[in-house]
């Protein structure tokens, strides 16, 4: 026998719902495999004639609390979480008379069925399952040695284990662990929603509904205004994360997590009024963002642009500036507090989740390769660095056009490159500005020249991307005819 091969002699069997129960147990009891089960579980069994112990002869201890605590004790969970071949384990089971349990099968509490269903609070709570939950969790960590059912889901899996043999494969037993862990987190996040979900008035549209899961007052507090939506959340996030990585005063406005205006500036009310300059017809409905205290000045500038603001965030707000914001009834204020970013983003994907580290990275002057024949003055190099960031949040295929600190102008979420940058010159064209002098930045390499070339034909003199395209040269070389200046950062700052 294989190693890794481990003979199930004793199966623990804890569930609430018994719908296919009676052919898992008849495998069971045919591969002669002693059964131990708690109160109904236990009598249905007894119902089909098959021998099967009380947890409670097991354990010494009666279930107690109304059938609270019924298999939280040292002998069953000794009996699970036990090393198999370890000395000192071994040395301890003989100690205390514990008996090896090989399988553990649970079918925890229906929680979200009874919230569903409209009972009251005490019976909620007394469906969320604690003895199930500790039994799977405790299987699972051991699965070395034990096989985890967490749910009726993997009855089909066991039944085609048992009909081959009363022996489970380290690959087995591993799988149904990964199984049982998806099991209780889906369980706990159920539990939390109930506790620390906050009900959203709709999702990203009407017909759909939304839920925010977590502590929000550990990012922002809102000091006014209507309550928050989805998509107040999501834009408000992006906003957030764009501002918070520049060291300097910075200022956004975002739209659908897009920044359509963007600056930087020693005085945060003269980053406002850039950034509001640089589009704004997008600005209407925006949400808006700064890394400094909100003035006076960015107060009244608001109110006089007459600017509807769906949300403005900010780690402060000057006292008279807060009265005058307030005088919009619905705008929603928010002050940071100091927000944590996750490390991780998740997301749902078909039966399962995807998840990835954040984009954290932060690009300085020491990640900058000077690729042409004309480097950046010092200037170009501060707004290929600005512009690089405001590139790094909008949506691939993205372009960011900066000069003097301020975007002028962006395209985003294309499916090519070149038409990214020319709807962002069409947008600089629209409201005036003269892109003559400005930098170009973008998220990822440049897989042709044509980019270089419309943007130097504008007036642009400067461009960063990453790099690493096998036609990075041709780029050069057409920045080089255009007397241009590149420069590469290494790093790709795709964002879907």
């Amino acid at each position: 026998m294989e190693e890794n091969k481990k003979q199930i002699k004793t199966a623990l069997i804890s569930v609430f719902n018994k719908d296919g129960l009676d052919e898992v147990i008849k495998l069971l009891d045919d591969k002669g495999i002693k059964l131990i089960s708690t109160g109904g579980t236990a009598e249905f069994i007894r119902k089909m004639d098959i021998p099967v112990t009380e947890v409670e002869d097991v354990t010494g201890f009666p279930s107690i609390f109304g059938g609270r605590v019924k298999t939280i004790h040292p002998m069953i969970a000794g009996g699970i979480l036990k090393i198999r071949g370890d000395s000192v384990h071994e040395a301890e089971a003989i100690k205390h008379n514990i008996s090896e349990i090989d399988l553990v099968i649970v079918d925890l509490y229906p929680f979200e069925y009874t919230l569903a269903s409209g009972a009251s609070e005490a019976e909620i709570i007394e469906k969320i399952d604690i003895g199930g939950i500790t039994l799977i969790r405790e299987a699972a960590k051991n699965f070395n040695d034990v096989a985890i059912v967490p749910s009726m889901n993997q009855y089909a899996y066991l039944k085609e284990i048992l009909s081959k043999s009363d022996f489970t494969s380290l690959e087995q037993r591993k799988y149904l662990a990964g199984c049982a862990f998806e099991v209780t987190s889906g369980y706990d996040f159920a539990i939390r929603s109930y506790f620390q979900g906050n009900s959203l008035r709709y999702g990203e549209n009407s017909h759909q509904s939304a839920k925010f899961i977590g502590d929000i007052s550990k990012s922002w507090n809102q000091l006014h205004g209507k309550e928050m939506s989805y998509n107040n959340f999501i834009d408000t996030e992006s906003a957030i994360a764009l501002v918070y990585d520049f060291a300097d005063p910075a200022f956004a406005i975002i739209k659908h997590t897009n920044a359509c205006g963007f600056a930087v500036d020693a005085d945060i009310t003269v980053a406002y009024k850039k950034a509001y300059e640089a589009d704004p017809v997008s600005a209407f409905g925006g949400i808006l963002a700064s890394n400094r205290s909100i003035t006076v000045g960015i107060a009244n500038k608001i109110r006089e642009d007459k600017l509807f603001v769906e949300v403005i965030i900010a780690p402060d707000y000057e006292d008279e500036a807060l009265e005058i914001l307030k005088q919009k009834k619905d705008i929603r204020i928010l002050k940071w507090n100091n927000p944590q970013l996750p490390k991780s983003q998740i997301r749902t994907c078909l039966s399962g989740i995807i998840m990835q580290d954040r984009d954290a990275h932060i690009e300085t002057n020491l990640d900058l390769t000077y690729t042409t024949s004309r480097k950046p003055t010092f200037e170009e190099e501060e707004d290929l660095l600005v512009a690089n960031l405001i590139a790094k949040h909008i949506k691939s295929n993205a372009i960011a056009i900066v000069k003097n600190g301020q975007l002028l102008a962006m395209g985003c979420g294309q499916t090519s490159r070149i038409d990214a940058l020319k709807q962002a010159l069409v947008k600089a064209g629209n409201f005036k500005f003269d892109v003559h002098g400005a930098v170009m930045a973008s998220e990822a390499f440049f897989p042709f020249p044509d980019c270089v070339e419309v943007a130097g034909i504008a007036g642009i003199t400067a461009v960063i991307h990453p790099g690493g395209s096998k036609n990075d040269q041709a780029s050069i070389d057409k920045c080089n005819d255009l007397k241009m200046a590149m420069v590469t950062t290494g790093y790709r700052h795709f964002k879907h």
